[in-house]
């Protein structure tokens, strides 16, 4: 069985132009977009000073790391996160190699009808995480900070071929 934590939803509505059915971010786009998702997938990016919490156990630890994630994307860019839920798992589904899933409706293909539907939602999957990277506590931050921003750069109608094309997959 396969637990999870839930760890919270943004329910900003984001502000933009929704002209021809389709979610255009401001201040840049999503070009823009692309550009600030580039320059946080550094993966040397030092990550302390984003949280600052005391850690307590393996498990805090690893929801801690995906919140410090979040937390180090940039106030506009978060603050154009809209209806997504962010949920850390134990185990992808049975037979599916994954560290982490993006399901729903992406902002650049959400139009004018869009409303009345459950949270997108991004899963982050500790165990193989754990597996890959956990004898190396700052590597595993850095690992789950470069799945969480990828996942996330899904929600914004990035695709995988697009972060390949620009270095950041």
């Amino acid at each position: 069985m396969t637990h999870w934590r839930y760890l919270g939803s943004t329910g900003v509505e984001p502000s933009g132009d929704y002209s021809g059915g389709y979610y255009r971010l401001a201040n840049g786009g999503l070009a823009g977009a692309l550009e600030t998702f580039s320059a946080l997938y550094n993966p040397t990016a030092s990550l302390t000073g984003m949280g600052g919490r005391d850690r307590v156990d393996a498990s805090e630890t690893f929801e801690h790391s995906v919140q410090d994630a979040l937390d180090s994307l940039p106030s506009d860019l978060r603050s154009r996160m809209s209806n997504v839920a962010i949920v850390v798992a134990d185990e992808p589904p049975p037979g599916q190699p994954l560290l982490g899933l993006y399901e729903g409706v992406p902002l650049t293909q959400r139009g004018s009808s869009y409303g009345g539907v459950l949270p997108d939602r991004i899963t982050i999957y500790r165990g193989p995480l754990e597996r890959l990277y956990g004898r190396d506590r700052r590597r595993l931050e850095q690992e789950i900070r470069r799945v969480v921003l990828h996942e996330v750069a899904h929600h914004f109608g990035i695709s995988d071929e697009r972060l390949i094309e620009i270095d950041r997959y």
